[in-house]
């Protein structure tokens, strides 16, 4: 797998990321080490996670993995802190002490002493930007995150960001948001930001959330997340009439380039400007091999353009 620098710093990452979200909840460990396996003999390295997938689970699957299956040098490993769940309930705190927190709790779970990437995993208003990145700043100085970054922060967000973190040479090098041919709302600002400021752009959902596979076309499978406890209202927003045009055009385009609808998805959001590593989550490994299959897919001008067109 081609690697890409992360933005403009020196970080090399691979052009896939593997997206970590359900492990611990519908993914058991054994399955998740397979897909690790699998994913870093195909060559990539960038493993996302965060402190709050699946309660911590997340983390302490990876965390056992490196001890026991992977080689820790053999990852680019990226957390996020700031997003938890108690007694359920989504709770959004990027204050510097719950930041902090978080981050020695991930690094506890993981089984390192620092993380490569870490990302504060939401903007929020509660509390003061400068106190968020003042969080940022001490971990790099500290050791504990090689690159920092934010996630899900709109164009003005992460470029106001970046100009208090130069204060403190301190590079914000990415940010983590969904992105695809069904939710291009990172376009045109935030396309446009990344490669003028110098960061990345790491795209969650890039399937749109499963959806862009064509597994919905004939209705909602069993084992799917439309289906599922877990995540009942993940996928819901994307089955409407706008995406199942986009399905039925990725369809087309893949039957005439004999390759699955995955793989042309992932190949179109893979090289969108400023884009570094769309994160793809898989149920199975035989749905990871699949989505790994795109990195030898390059798309003709024409389709990409057809592509926009029809998803605009």
């Amino acid at each position: 797998m081609r690697q890409r620098r992360m933005g403009t710093s020196g970080l090399s990452v691979s052009r896939l990321a593997l997206g970590t979200m359900t492990w611990g909840r519908t993914t058991d460990e054994e399955s998740a080490r397979e897909q690790l396996r699998t994913f870093l003999d195909a060559g990539g390295n960038l493993v996302d996670t965060a402190h709050g997938y699946s309660d911590g689970a997340s983390e302490e699957i990876i965390g056992r993995l490196i001890e026991d299956d992977v080689q820790r040098e053999d990852l680019v490993i990226c957390t996020k802190s700031g997003i938890s769940r108690r007694s359920g309930n989504r709770v959004v705190d990027t204050s510097r002490h719950s930041l902090l927190s978080q981050l020695d709790t991930s690094l506890e779970r993981l089984g390192t002493d620092h993380v490569d990437l870490w990302l504060v995993h939401t903007w929020s208003d509660e509390a003061p930007l400068t106190e968020t990145l003042s969080a940022l700043e001490w971990a790099v100085n500290t050791g504990r995150a090689r690159y920092v970054g934010v996630s899900n922060f709109s164009g003005w967000q992460v470029a106001r960001a970046m100009s208090l973190l130069e204060q403190a040479r301190v590079p914000l090098v990415a940010n983590e948001v969904e992105y695809s041919l069904t939710n291009r709302s990172a376009e045109p600002d935030l396309l446009a930001a990344a490669q003028a400021l110098g960061f990345g752009l790491l795209p969650w959902s890039p399937l749109g959330r499963g959806v862009l596979t064509g597994k919905y076309r004939n209705g909602i499978p069993t084992d799917s997340r439309a289906a599922s406890r877990d995540f009942p209202r993940f996928t819901a927003r994307y089955l409407d009439d706008r995406s199942t045009g986009i399905v039925e055009a990725l369809a087309i385009a893949a039957k005439g380039l004999e390759v699955s609808p995955t793989e042309v998805a992932l190949a179109w959001v893979r090289d969108r400007p400023g884009v570094v590593s769309p994160v793809v989550g898989a149920r199975t490994t035989a749905q990871l091999r699949t989505s790994l299959a795109s990195e030898s897919l390059e798309l003709p001008d024409e389709l990409v353009a057809a592509l926009d067109e029809i998803s605009a």
